[in-house]
């Protein structure tokens, strides 16, 4: 399935007709898809049609070469419906701007669900499909084929699930267009593009400046402004063994009588002198 979409809804898509198609037959169908023996399809009409070139079977009688017919449509919206749809839609930003930019809003089903209604198929029931191979089931292999390629074919352009269902897409945008929001962002998308102009080169050109007139050595080397002051290191702390004496004088692993903060503030001095010794 992810080889023909990489969207969720062309996923669900796929999904919705793996649900109810023989597992041998979506295989035979992919290999369909992706070898090239759909030979041409076209959405008319909220229908997808496609011409297909089958396989020689001597078992149904196929001894050449077939070419075979295959429709696939969904289940459609009546007019009423989308009118309730589009008035949802217009009224949120988020789902005008997205499908102004040809994306599929992400909360599409929520927007569709509050009207009782469904824009991806869910199963057997949103899907009409016929073929004239001589396979007794349906959908056949070929019908799977031409859904593989159609999933793909939505993932580029989610418009065509409203095609499917009933709306054109012209009609869509036109009614999005009339919203407020719409129209703002209509008008923005309708701007002329800027035309690109070339550069003469990927990098900066370096450009000669006249050297000045007279220029001392002092000025050569230190320069026209004043190197900032050096960095002050910051000082040592002033309280040895800091950590150490957390722990108290006599902490419980600490069996001796003398101080334990004693012992251990001695003991970093000496490293600490020599690591000065050392340097």
């Amino acid at each position: 399935m992810s080889g023909f979409s990489r969207t969720w809804w062309g996923q669900r898509f796929i999904e919705a007709l793996e649900r109810f198609t023989d597992p041998a037959r979506l295989r035979r169908g992919r290999s369909y898809a992706s070898g090239g023996r759909i030979l041409h399809y076209q959405i008319e009409g909220g229908k997808v049609s496609a011409t297909v070139r089958g396989s020689i079977n001597p078992y149904f009688g196929v001894y050449e070469e077939p070419i075979y017919t295959t429709t696939v449509a969904l289940k459609p919206i009546s007019r009423v419906s989308w009118t309730k749809v589009i008035a949802e839609l217009s009224g949120r930003a988020a789902p005008v701007a997205k499908l102004l930019l040809n994306e599929m809003p992400d909360d599409i089903d929520d927007t569709f669900g509050r009207l009782g209604l469904h824009l991806l198929p869910g199963g057997q029931s949103d899907f009409t499909t016929k073929c004239s191979c001589p396979d007794w089931s349906n959908p056949c292999k070929h019908v799977a084929g031409v859904c593989y390629l159609l999933a793909s074919a939505l993932d580029q352009d989610p418009f065509l699930l409203f095609e499917l269902r009933g709306l054109a897409r012209e009609q869509l945008r036109a009614e999005l267009a009339k919203s407020p929001l719409g129209q703002l962002l209509a008008s923005e998308l309708d701007q002329p593009e800027i035309e690109p102009r070339p550069a003469l080169s990927y990098y900066t050109r370096p450009v000669a400046e006249p050297a000045p007139v007279a220029v001392s050595y002092k000025e050569f080397w230190t320069g026209a402004r004043r190197m900032p002051p050096a960095i002050e290191t910051s000082p040592a702390p002033s309280v040895p063994a800091l950590l150490i004496k957390k722990q108290g004088d006599y902490p419980p692993f600490w069996p001796k009588d003398q101080s334990f903060i004693a012992v251990m503030e001695e003991l970093y001095e000496r490293v600490r002198i020599k690591s000065r010794q050392m340097k």
